[in-house]
């Protein structure tokens, strides 16, 4: 049995990044950049204005002073406009400022008589301008390699101009749950079934992470199944194996995988819930065979397969958020496995929910979060620890 850092370092070690693709930035969102990009226009890219009201030279404005109307520049093209002392031009919100104009009366601070305007108040140089590259110069990097574009990037990158961003390659995977005793969701459950809810899961979480699910099976516990749907499954970057992955006589999957001359990297990782993992190739195919307990599957999924999964895809930073946390009540870990609870994590603390058990999914369904526990480990409540959440 391999320890959970040795297992998940060894994993990292056998995944590459995938070849980059270019895509629509409409399509970008939670994708990971396969390159840096730097501004290639400044934001804003003209002086403009901030505010309705009127554009004027600031030195010219002082409290009951009265300017003369001379134009009207909208948001849009740039008429061109000039003004000069005594003048004021009226300008709307993101219009370009007018030459010789250096500050904006906002329209509350004026009353219009006609073409004149009555200033209320004084009007400071730059009041209400924003300034040409006052928030990105050219030539300032604005995403980096690997990282995740969120939509304030996807953003940045439409105001650059840009119609297409280079992304990590795609990972295709393929979901495989195994044993006699499922049923797919709407048929009719026969004594001793279950529904198959792990393949959903994997499926949402796969999503979760930006890849495609190019195939999802359902298959007995028989070794030629087994075997030919492990062939197929092969022609995707990666394979996960839900169940069958224990050492009871019903469980075949690692039989079958080396029957089709697939190498074995890993077998059994201390880890709670999660020992019965399976990590190897077969051809080009990575796979991961995860335990049939739903709690399993779910956390050995968010140590192990998701960090390879966000790897292959480009990521830089393939862990997930950590953050500290109050403890409600007293926790203690006297198994011989480091041992992930599940809970709850809300402002600012952190409470077990429900069964812990590797089967108990209504209490996964209501935690957002988990905490790692060593073995021999204890902590009381009030004390702050550290959780992970995941998006």
């Amino acid at each position: 049995m391999i320890s959970e850092s040795d297992a998940r370092a060894k994993i990292l070690e056998s995944v590459r990044p995938l070849p980059p693709r270019k895509i629509s930035i409409s399509e970008a969102l939670d994708r990971f950049a396969a390159q840096d990009y730097l501004a290639q226009l400044p934001l804003p890219m003209f002086d403009n204005s901030a505010m309705d009201g009127y554009a004027v030279i600031a030195s010219d404005c002082k409290k009951a002073k009265r300017l003369r109307v001379v134009g009207e520049q909208p948001a849009g093209v740039d008429r061109n406009l000039r003004v000069s002392n005594g003048e004021a031009i009226r300008i709307f919100t993101g219009a370009p400022m007018p030459v010789g104009a250096d500050a904006v009366a906002m329209q509350e601070d004026v009353e219009r008589e006609g073409d004149e305007i009555v200033l209320n108040a004084d009007v400071d140089l730059g009041d209400f301008v924003r300034k040409r590259g006052c928030d990105l110069g050219e030539g300032q990097k604005i995403l980096s390699k690997g990282e995740r574009i969120v939509e304030s990037k996807v953003a940045l990158l439409a105001s650059q101009g840009l119609a297409e961003v280079s992304i990590g390659g795609e990972v295709r995977a393929a979901i495989i749950s195994t044993g006699d005793e499922l049923a797919q969701p709407g048929e009719k459950l026969q004594p001793g079934q279950i529904y198959d809810s792990n393949a959903i899961l994997l499926q949402a979480l796969i999503r979760r992470c930006g890849a495609t699910v190019a195939m999802s099976a359902r298959c007995p516990d028989q070794a030629g199944s087994l075997e030919k749907e492990f062939q197929a499954a092969a022609r995707n970057e990666i394979t996960i194996v839900t169940g069958g992955v224990s050492v009871g006589e019903h469980d075949l999957v690692q039989a079958a995988l080396r029957k089709l001359g697939a190498k074995i990297d890993i077998w059994r990782v201390a880890i709670k819930p999660g020992k019965p993992f399976l990590f190897g190739t077969l051809g080009s195919s990575h796979f991961f065979g995860l335990p049939g307990n739903p709690v399993s599957a779910f956390v050995t999924f968010l140590q192990f397969v998701r960090p390879a999964v966000l790897k292959m895809m480009g990521a830089n930073d393939v862990d997930l958020a950590t953050l500290p946390a109050k403890l409600t009540v007293d926790q203690n870990n006297e198994s011989e496995r480091p041992h992930y609870v599940r809970g709850k994590f809300e402002k600012g603390n952190f409470t077990p929910i429900g069964r812990q058990e590797s089967h108990a999914l209504f209490g996964l369904s209501e935690s957002n979060a988990l905490l790692r526990i060593e073995v021999g480990e204890s902590f009381k409540a009030g004390e702050t620890v550290l959780v992970q959440t995941w998006p």
